[in-house]
Order: C-alpha cells, then structure tokens, then sequence
C-alpha cells in the first residue's frame, strides 16, 4: 500500500532497549515501568501517573476508580455525559459499572463533543461529564471543567487519541480529575499495546494502583489511605481490599515507552507539517469538510467528511482510494448508537444526534505519520479530486 493508515515510529534505541530488559531476565512489572510512569507524569506536569497494559483498560480502571472513593463515590444507575462519536471503550466502562449514559452530539468541523449542549443536557442524575479529544483534536476541555465545578460533576478525559495535544497551553490528558492515554501501535507514541492513568488525586492513584493489581494492598504505600497494615506480614503480601483485575504492564512496554517519549515532541513537529499540507490542499474545498483545529492539534490522521450536499457516490470514492493504494476507515468508531451493542446499553440523547450520523455516514479518515508525507497528500488530493469530478 503506497499511503497505509499506520507506520511503525520505532528505531535502533527501543530495540536496545528491549534486548537489555531480555538480557535482565525481569520482564514483568518492575523498576522500568516505574521510570516511564514518573517521566510521563513529569512531562504532563501531573502528580501520578499508573501504566496499564491497553489504553482500553486505562479506561476501566480509571472509571472504576470513581466508584471506590471514600467520599462522594460514583454509584450504578448515575449519569455520564458522552460525545456520540468515540471508540467502544469509552463507553464499555460505564456500561459494566451500571451507569447511565447520555450522548451528545458532535460538531462537525471539530468532530468534538458540541459544547453548546453540554449545560443545558445536564440532568438531576448526571454526575460525570466524560470528554475525548477526538483524533488529536482538543475538545472543549476548559469548558467541560468549568461545567463539571459549576455542577459538582467529576471529570474524566478520555485522551487516548490526543497525546502531545494542548488547549491553552495546557496538555490534553490533564483537564480531567483522571484522564487516559493509549500506546497501540498506530497511536502517538507505541510501546506495542499499553496505556496510562493520569491524575493528581492522591487517592485515585492508590485506587488504581490497587485495581490494576488483583485489587490487592502489595503497590500501595505503608501510610496508605485505603488500608491499615495488620501485624501479619505473611497475609499482608496477599491481602485484597477492592475488586482489581490484572492489567499490569510489562518492563518491556515500559523500556520502548521511555524511548517514544524522548521523541515525542518530534514526532508532533512531523505530525503537525503534514497536518499544514492537508489543511492547505482540502480547506477551500467545500466538497470536503475537514476537522477544524481546535487549540494545538497532535493530528492522529486526517479526516475529510464527504460534504452531504454534494450527494456523492462514497462507494466509487473508496474504490478510487483502494485502487490507489491509500488506506481509509470510519472516523474512529462512528456514531456509537449505530453499532449493535447499544442494545446492551441504559441510554438517552440528550439532543437528536445529527452531526455524528453525518459524520458516521459520509466521513473517513487518512493517516498521519511522524514523517514527510507531502508526496502522499497531495497524491491524495489529486485522486479525490479526480474521482468526485467524475461521480459528480
């Protein structure tokens, strides 16, 4: 494929780095895990950083920590609001811990949560407002925060396709009072799967220590909040105090983080060229609507919703594209309320959902790699050009 949707962003130093974790014979979490967890944290200027073994259970862990505070606790049958438009494991969290969700439409130059509905789809049952920056693209995050203390709301962001992204000069993944990153493959940066939590609450930090570790006491200080150590150190070792899972990290996806890391800035500088040519091909086309930045875009890919007006045969344009060797897929997960599994959901639409089905059905996106690639979008202009004069 001549444009792939993903590239590998790995070199010489993340393979040196995983031969020296081999070489210890320690592959399991330890020391390195906690090196790139105080770099990460350090780089976002927050307090706590807890990696995980997926981006997906950043999420899981991060909203069942809300559950398990001392003090005003999330509880099942509460309400989250959400953007319409996300992946899967956004949503499935709140799903599995029984609470109610209430999607927001999207706007659709910036794919983000509308913040124009945000205050007025508020209701007596909402206790949590859950922002995601879709695609690199900052939502409104200072305004979800100022909604969320005006209302008493907790405020959970949902990074994972933000990395490196800044809204006020802030970093996207620290608005929130717990926020999530994901390292798959094609994301930001790669530590083959993984993903981290992000707070400043000295308590959610122990919660999800605590959660991605069998629920038990072993990762938590000795002056922990949670916990009061008994005498029984036999049974100390193997005490559990919430119901965890295992999503553990390994040293090995920890080694390459510290690597990624290092290069991050770069990578969003490549990212953010390429991000410069697409807008400069695409944004006086009115056949094509694209995402309008929002702060500083880290640029996932490139989205281009085909323009509804224009009555396109999309079939004939994603033939063009597979002819052409340029490799396109939905916007993230499309509109959530499309897919089957709404049907195991509690929901309402706080608003008709219009954007996100516009979006779901007449847009796609390109990728974007922390490398040149004016060759590859302005090949892609050219084709889509080529075939909309054609089936227009």
């Amino acid at each position: 494929m001549s444009y792939s949707l993903a590239a590998p962003s790995w070199g010489e130093e993340e393979l040196e780095a995983l031969q020296k974790v081999i070489d210890s014979g320690f592959f399991t979490m330890g020391p390195i895990v906690s090196e790139f967890e105080n770099q990460f944290a350090a780089y976002h200027n927050k307090k706590h950083a807890i990696m995980v073994n997926s981006g997906s259970s950043a999420n899981l862990v991060a909203v069942a920590s809300l559950f398990f505070k001392k003090e005003r606790p999330l509880k099942r049958g509460d309400e989250v609001l959400v953007p319409a438009l996300s992946w899967a494991t956004t949503y499935h969290p709140l799903q599995q811990y029984g609470l109610k969700v209430r999607f927001i439409d999207i706007e659709l130059e910036t794919l983000n949560m509308d913040p124009n509905i945000l205050r007025g789809a508020i209701t007596e049952n909402t206790r949590m407002i859950l922002g995601v920056s879709i695609l690199g693209n900052p939502a409104a995050l200072d305004v979800m925060r100022e909604i969320a203390d005006e209302n008493d709301l907790y405020f959970m962001e949902d990074n994972c396709e933000s990395m490196d992204a800044e809204l006020n000069g802030k970093k996207a993944g620290t608005f929130g009072d717990v926020n999530t990153f994901s390292f798959f493959f094609s994301h930001h940066i790669s530590t083959m799967e993984g993903g981290m939590i992000l707070t400043d609450d000295d308590e959610l930090n122990e919660i999800c220590r605590c959660l991605r570790a069998h629920g038990w006491t072993r990762d938590l200080p000795n002056n922990s909040q949670l916990f009061e150590k008994k005498e029984d150190d036999l049974f100390e070792a193997y005490r559990f105090i919430l119901p965890g899972y295992n999503v553990r990290p390994t040293e090995l996806n920890a080694a390459a983080g510290i690597e990624q890391l290092k290069k991050l800035p770069d990578f969003t500088i490549a990212r953010r060229k390429n991000l410069a040519i697409f807008t400069s091909l695409f944004e006086n086309d009115k056949r094509f609507i694209i995402q309008k930045e929002n702060g500083v875009s880290s640029c996932f890919c490139f989205t281009i919703i085909l323009n509804p007006e224009m009555k396109f045969d999309r079939a004939a344009i994603f033939d063009a594209l597979s002819e052409a060797g340029i490799g396109f897929r939905i916007i993230t997960g499309g509109n959530f309320l499309r897919h089957d599994v709404i049907k195991y959901y509690d929901y309402t639409e706080a608003t008709p959902v219009i954007n996100a089905n516009i979006a779901h059905d007449y847009g796609f996106f390109v990728g974007n790699h922390p490398f040149d690639l004016s060759a590859e979008l302005k090949k892609l202009y050219q084709v889509l050009d080529s075939v909309a004069k054609e089936v227009n």
